[in-house]
C-alpha cells in the first residue's frame, strides 16, 4: 500500500468526507428552501434551479467514485445508440446486487449529463434522510410506501407531474424491489414456482406493477427504456465503505435501449415483457460470471472534471470556516474547547455518514422481499 493509499484509508480523511458532504448539503438545502417562492410563479425555472442545485450534491458522490477511489466504469452497448443517451428521456431498469449501484447509477448519470435531473423511485422512508431526503422532494422524486393500495393514486399522479419536465431525465426503476440477498432470493424462486415462471439464478423476480405504471404514465414524455445491467470484476464486493477509505474497483455496465412503443400497454402483456427481459438479463450475467464481459462492444466514456472540481470548491467553502475558527481556539489557548469542538464535528460527522453506510448494507437491508410477496 502506498502513502497515498494509506492515507485515504484513515479515519480522519472519513471523518473529513463526511463533515464536507454535510455542510455543503445542508446549505444547499436551504437554498433550495429559497426557491419554495419561485414554483408560485415560475415552475419551469424553480425546476431547473433546483436540478443545478441538487448537481452540487450528488456530483460529490461521482467525485467520491471517480476520482477518489478511482473506480474504473466500463460500458457495453451498441455505439449506435450511444448518441441518444442524454439526449432523451428514459426509464433505466437495474439489477439491485451491490451497495455502490446507487453510485454507479449516479456516475452513469453524469457522463451523460442527466445527473442534476436523475429520478428514482424509492421507498417512502429515503425521504427522511438528511441531505439527501429533502434534495429529492425538490427533484420531485416518486416515493412510495410499497404498499400498492396506499401507492397507487400518489405515485400516478407523481409521474404526470413529471410529463412536462424542462429538463431531459433518466427514470430509474429498481424493479426488485430490494437488495438480492440469498434468503430474497429463495423465497422469490418459491413465488416463481407457485407462478409458473422460469428461475433466476442472480436476480429476484421483478415487481411488475410499477414497472407498467411507470411506462403507462411516462408514455408520450419519455423515449426508450434503458435496460442495465451492472457486475464487478474479479467477484468484488463494493462497499460505500470501501469507496470512503479510497478503495478502488471496476465496474462493468451493459445498457441496451429498447424503444418505449415496443412495450405492450396492457398490464398483463406488460408483466410478460419484463418477466422476460429480466430472464435475458439473467442470462447476461451468467454470461458476465462464465467469461469476464458482457456482449456487444465497448463504449469509452472518460470520468468528466466536474464532480472533481465542484467537490474541490466545497472542501474550501466549507473546511475554511471551520479552519478559521479551530486557529482562533488555538490563539485563545482554550484546550478543552478545541478539543470538545473537534470532537463534536467528529462525532457529527462519523454518525452521519455511518447511519448513511448502514442504509446502503446489504446486511442491514430491508425485510421487504422476506415478509411475502404479496404484489407482483
Amino acid at each position: 500500500m502506498g502513502l497515498v493509499e494509506w492515507l485515504k484509508s484513515q479515519v480522519v480523511c472519513s471523518l473529513l468526507i463526511g463533515y464536507v458532504f454535510l455542510g455543503s448539503g445542508l446549505l444547499v438545502n436551504l437554498l433550495q428552501l429559497c426557491t419554495l417562492p419561485v414554483w408560485w410563479f415560475n415552475k419551469q425555472l424553480a425546476r431547473t434551479i433546483n436540478c443545478r442545485l441538487a448537481y452540487c450534491i450528488s456530483s460529490q458522490g461521482v467525485a467520491l467514485l471517480d476520482w477518489w477511489s478511482g473506480t474504473k466504469c466500463t460500458l457495453y452497448t451498441d455505439p449506435k445508440m450511444f448518441p441518444l443517451y442524454g439526449a432523451e428521456n428514459a426509464i433505466v431498469v437495474l439489477n439491485h446486487n451491490f451497495e455502490i449501484d446507487f453510485v454507479c447509477g449516479w456516475s452513469f448519470c453524469e457522463r451523460f449529463g442527466v445527473l442534476g435531473s436523475s429520478k428514482v423511485l424509492v421507498k417512502k422512508e429515503l425521504a427522511y434522510v438528511p441531505v439527501i431526503g429533502l434534495m429529492w422532494y425538490f427533484l420531485e422524486i416518486v416515493f412510495c410506501k410499497r404498499k400498492w393500495e396506499e401507492d397507487r393514486i400518489k405515485v400516478r399522479q407523481s409521474l404526470q407531474n413529471l410529463r412536462d419536465y424542462p429538463e431531459n431525465f433518466w427514470f430509474l426503476l429498481f424493479c426488485e424491489g430490494t437488495r438480492f440477498t440469498p434468503e430474497k432470493h429463495r423465497i422469490s424462486m418459491e413465488v416463481a414456482d407457485k407462478k409458473g415462471l422460469p428461475h433466476l439464478k442472480h436476480h429476484l423476480l421483478p415487481r411488475t406493477k410499477g414497472f407498467w405504471v411507470t411506462v403507462q404514465n411516462l408514455r408520450g414524455s419519455v423515449a426508450a427504456v434503458y435496460d442495465a445491467t451492472l457486475n464487478f470484476r474479479n467477484n468484488e464486493t463494493p462497499t460505500l465503505l470501501g469507496l470512503l477509505r479510497g478503495k478502488k474497483y471496476h465496474a462493468d455496465l451493459y445498457v441496451r435501449r429498447i424503444p418505449l412503443e415496443s412495450i405492450p400497454e396492457g398490464e398483463a402483456e406488460c408483466a410478460a415483457w419484463l418477466h422476460k427481459l429480466y430472464q435475458e438479463k439473467d442470462g447476461f450475467q451468467e454470461q458476465y460470471i462464465q467469461t469476464g464481459r458482457y456482449p456487444g462492444p465497448i463504449v469509452n466514456i472518460q470520468r468528466r472534471p466536474g464532480p472533481l472540481l465542484i467537490w474541490l470548491c466545497w472542501w474550501a467553502l466549507v473546511l475554511y470556516p471551520l479552519g478559521v475558527v479551530l486557529v482562533s481556539m488555538l490563539n485563545s489557548g482554550s484546550t478543552v474547547t478545541i478539543l470538545a469542538s473537534v470532537a463534536i464535528c467528529s462525532a457529527a460527522s462519523y454518525l452521519f455518514f455511518r447511519w448513511m453506510i448502514g442504509k446502503t448494507e446489504i446486511s442491514k437491508s430491508s425485510g421487504y422481499g422476506i415478509k411475502g410477496e404479496k404484489n407482483s
